[in-house]
């Protein structure tokens, strides 16, 4: 997850760069001058609009108030204010984020999230870190001093995270990431051991090292709850899977919560990578169109000529946003699987139902993550401001692919009943989607029954 610097942490800054940079230099989409610094994204510069920047100004204009309290100074307002459950709390000791210094396998980060901000906190930490989604910008991260001796403020990173959090790690665009490491005793990344960028896609064997991890996995294997002397070789041999508590490993004592839940890890994972997919979506589109229009002003073309080439660009990344939407390549769980913190039930409850009180955020954990594999955040802001032709185009793509127009074994993890399932809920309460499928019904009369788009669902309200 995100290594947020401050202004204030200059010389831990460059410790961290000196001791990871290495690790992202070929590929950091920051180290080579990125696009998304100049316009149309002009990324460090143009204003934005998400949940910590909305907060900054209510804080600063007195209309919230946040209180700093012992010993997690504004971690439990600032989750409060955001609406963060702290049953999402997943706790992390290797030493691959910002506040490394604070970090060991005793006093883990905690990383706190909802659908939009991550927040992280270290025992006496300097400050807390909050990385928050901009419905244009992606991932801007932000960072609050912990200091009760002034007014809180929170203070934007102007770059310095790009380092790990604009590379292709996080599909070359500012995103979030969730890394699994081979840790030591005191949390390094032991030398030569590789690195994992964990998504729903890896292999259970790669996930969470350096992370404690709460919860049940029957026969499966994890790296997590424990340190390693290389790759193959743990250091201790005590029981590190399908823990109930963290008891005997690492005291909980300090933290707002006992667990570091199985399930909010998974969410988490899917969740980064689908922020990071909109985002490269919306980057890749804005620029495309950009290029184009600039080059219609050379060579004297209409205006809003978009010429081939931008297109195929825009097919392109549509293509892209399509695969992680529909949760394509997704790991197919070997044994069932449970969380320990209460967060599986309260992240059902804030789903969006259809009429038949069915979500895209219904959890299936026995073999899959969701019950429906399509995407929660297609509610998103991010999805919703996303650049028409890509959005539009992401739509249709959905739409051939639920009603059976795309049978390709890409998609072939969607059996008909989930496609269907996923068709009903769509239609119901997302306006886009049930207009798409209005359309492709009156234009394909002969679908087949289990992908025709049901009359009273098209006739029904929805966002």
């Amino acid at each position: 997850m995100p290594c947020w610097p401050s202004r204030h942490a200059t010389a831990v800054a460059a410790l961290f760069v000196c001791g990871l940079f290495w690790m992202h230099l070929a590929d950091s989409a920051w180290a080579q001058n990125a696009s998304f610094e100049n316009p149309p994204v002009d990324y460090l510069k143009a204003p934005v609009d998400d949940a910590v920047a909305r907060l900054a100004q209510k804080v600063a204009s007195g209309e919230t108030e946040l209180v700093f309290e012992r010993p997690h100074g504004y971690l439990k307002s600032v989750l409060e204010a955001l609406e963060i459950p702290v049953s999402s709390q997943t706790l992390v000791f290797s030493k691959t984020s910002m506040q490394l210094h604070r970090i060991s396998p005793s006093r883990p980060r905690a990383i706190y999230f909802n659908d939009e901000v991550y927040v992280g906190w270290c025992q006496q930490g300097d400050f807390v870190e909050l990385a928050s989604t901009d419905a244009r910008q992606g991932a801007i991260f932000y960072t609050l001093k912990q200091n009760s001796g002034r007014p809180p403020e929170f203070v934007r990173d102007r770059g310095q995270c790009l380092v790990c959090h604009a590379s292709s790690r996080t599909q070359n665009v500012p995103g979030y990431l969730v890394r699994s490491v081979y840790p030591d005793r005191g949390g390094q990344p032991v030398p030569g051991s590789g690195t994992f960028t964990t998504s729903m896609t890896s292999p259970f064997a790669e996930r969470w090292g350096g992370w404690y991890v709460t919860g049940q996995h029957g026969q499966m294997l994890h790296l997590g709850n424990r340190q390693y002397a290389d790759s193959k070789q743990p250091i201790d041999e005590r029981t590190s899977q399908n823990l109930e508590t963290l008891d005997g490993i690492v005291s909980t004592q300090p933290y707002l919560s006992d667990h570091s839940d199985l399930v909010a890890l998974m969410v988490l994972e899917h969740q980064t990578q689908m922020h990071n997919a909109i985002t490269a979506a919306s980057f890749e589109t804005r620029e495309a169109l950009h290029q184009s229009y600039e080059m219609n002003e050379v060579l004297g073309r209409e205006k809003d000529l978009v010429s081939d080439s931008a297109r195929r660009r825009i097919e392109t990344v549509a293509e892209r946003l399509v695969s992680h939407l529909l949760m394509c390549d997704e790991f197919r769980l070997e044994s069932p699987v449970s969380g320990t913190s209460g967060f599986a039930r309260e992240f059902q409850e804030r789903g969006i139902r259809d009429s038949r009180n069915h979500s895209l955020r219904d959890l299936d954990l026995q073999t899959r993550l969701f019950r429906y594999p399509c995407s929660y955040l297609v509610y998103s802001p991010s999805f919703d401001a996303l650049p028409d032709p890509v959005r539009t185009r992401t739509i249709e793509r959905v739409a051939e692919i639920l009603l059976g127009h795309d049978d390709s074994d890409r998609f072939s993890h969607l059996t008909a009943e989930m496609r269907q399932g996923i068709l009903e809920i769509l239609v119901e309460t997302k306006t886009e989607f049930r207009q798409v499928f209005a359309h492709s019904e009156r234009d394909t009369p002969d679908l087949p029954p289990n992908s025709q788009v049901p009359a009273k669902c098209i006739q029904s309200g929805g966002h």
